[in-house]
């Protein structure tokens, strides 16, 4: 690119509507610079302008490269039913018809919202490199901030924690299986909302946990998944055979927030992405119903540094007796969570996993290095890597949502001065409380506990996402399901 052509670009994203509403940053300008010089010279032939939608799903538009710097100057736009859907894809609220508040009369008659490009997370896809991604940040068209954005969500949770003077750190494990596709449900009668299921077998046969010579039958695949998510940019630290017949776990080194939970999103659709073009389908759904599979867990590790002193502060005393933050921090996790189980376990099948003795809670307890229990403290003197690990999230979650979760919760407990209980040796013992047992109960508990997300989230986030899952929990409810057919159907 010629210089006085990179300088007319420079001019038109410095005149243009995204910086007249003040949705673009000088270092965001000069980013976007490099990066329209990027697409040219590297042949980038089309680029994927995407946003992490309120279930964590990547969608978006696809551009042509000579189309990008128009990205820059005038964002991108996209109905906003987008933003409104549920996991079938059908819209939840109600867009055409009268409506006093809440989404629906923010975007009535499926309105437009403006994509505003987030320049640090543009990736060329190694799988694809004539293609790139970047992710945006859904606003309203007058620049205003849509409440339930992912991505605005969790900076607000992040921004709470900076104002009382801590950052966290996280790092993520993450289940999930990688099947055979055996046929691709795509008979016209199986394509409804949502389609018909595909039919799979396993890759590998056996519950073979961190068996060698599983890792050896699946090592074709494992390669092609870390190394395309290596050439993303994310921070594999290894890549793992799990509990379940074609069950497989990879790990991600620790980062701030909002970088893990962009590698979340980034990380699922590309191993879907991926294994699709081998004839495979990955699945990260929590409990599949598939004979002898496993569930998927989605274990978050935590950690907490003073701003000042990049500390951290959950390493215990020379004692080992918890630091006052890791014990308010435990304290507040548990306190808060049945309202924070919507968040982190968003779906009808997500609470199939709460099983005993399956390596997932099924209690509102911690323990210290222990498997069972929800919360699982890893922490000793000494060692800057103390953390606590939360095992009640599944690999289904909105990560922007799941961790604006804890950073609130945890948080709330430090301000509370609250202290976390002993420490479970039983997990799954009786005494503690347990962790809802079904979407319902946790809208239940979300709604009758939301003050402590409304204050930091806005209403306007606990009421849109009460409804959304509502909406999801009543289909539920009004389906005839197999089992009622198998009890009914014979006996009546």
């Amino acid at each position: 690119m010629h210089s006085d052509e990179r300088g007319e670009m420079a001019e038109d994203i410095s005149t243009g509507k995204l910086a007249r509403l003040g949705l673009l940053s000088d270092a965001c300008r000069a980013e976007a610079a490099d990066l329209l010089q990027r697409v040219r010279s590297e042949g980038i032939e089309t680029v994927r302008v995407l946003f992490a939608d309120q279930h964590g799903i990547l969608r978006g538009k696809t551009i042509v490269a000579d189309a990008f710097d128009s990205l820059f100057s005038a964002g991108l736009n996209v109905p906003s039913t987008l933003l409104l859907k549920d996991t079938s894809h059908r819209t939840a609220f109600p867009v055409w018809s009268e409506a006093d508040d809440g989404p629906a009369s923010l975007m009535q008659g499926a309105s437009d919202v403006l994509l505003v490009p987030r320049p640090e997370t543009f990736r060329v896809l190694p799988w694809s490199p004539h293609s790139a991604w970047i992710l945006c940040t859904p606003v309203m068209r007058d620049g205003s901030p849509v409440p339930f954005a992912s991505q605005a969500v969790l900076q607000t949770a992040v921004d709470r924690l900076a104002g009382q003077g801590m950052a966290a750190t996280l790092g993520l494990e993450v289940e999930f299986q990688v099947f055979e596709r055996t046929s691709d449900a795509r008979d016209h009668g199986q394509s409804g909302m949502p389609g018909a299921p595909v039919e799979t077998r396993n890759l590998a046969q056996g519950y073979q946990y961190l068996t060698e010579t599983r890792y050896g039958e699946m090592e074709s695949v494992l390669d092609l998944i870390r190394r395309n998510a290596q050439g993303l940019g994310l921070h594999v630290r290894s890549v793992e055979i799990e509990m379940g017949p074609s069950q497989v776990e990879l790990t991600f080194a620790p980062a701030d927030p909002v970088t893990q939970a962009d590698a979340m999103v980034m990380f699922r659709t590309m191993v879907k992405e991926v294994c699709a073009r081998e004839g495979l389908h990955a699945s990260f759904m929590a409990k599949p119903r598939l004979e002898n599979a496993m569930a998927n867990g989605w274990h978050v590790h935590q950690s907490l540094q003073d701003i000042a002193t990049r500390r951290n502060l959950f390493m215990p005393q020379a004692d080992g007796s918890l630091s006052a933050e890791a014990s308010g921090w435990i304290a507040g996790l548990l306190t808060h969570a049945e309202a924070s189980s919507l968040m982190i376990a968003p779906t009808v099948n997500s609470y199939k996993r709460y099983m005993p003795f399956q390596l997932a809670p099924n209690r509102i307890q911690w323990g210290a290095d222990n498997r069972g229990a929800m919360l699982r403290g890893l922490m000793a003197p000494g060692d800057p890597a103390s953390r606590i690990e939360n095992r009640a999230p599944d690999s289904s979650a909105n990560p922007y949502y799941a961790f604006a979760a804890q950073l609130i919760a945890g948080g709330a407990g430090i301000a509370a001065g609250l202290k976390a209980p002993l420490p479970t040796t039983s997990p799954y013992g009786e005494g503690a409380q347990e962790l809802p047992k079904s979407l319902g109960a946790a809208l239940a508990a979300f709604e009758a506990g939301s003050d402590l997300f409304s204050g930091v989230l806005g209403e306007g986030f606990t009421g849109y996402l009460s409804h959304l899952k509502r909406f999801e929990w009543d289909r539920y409810l009004n389906t005839i399901s197999e089992w009622e057919q198998a009890e009914y159907f014979n006996l009546f």
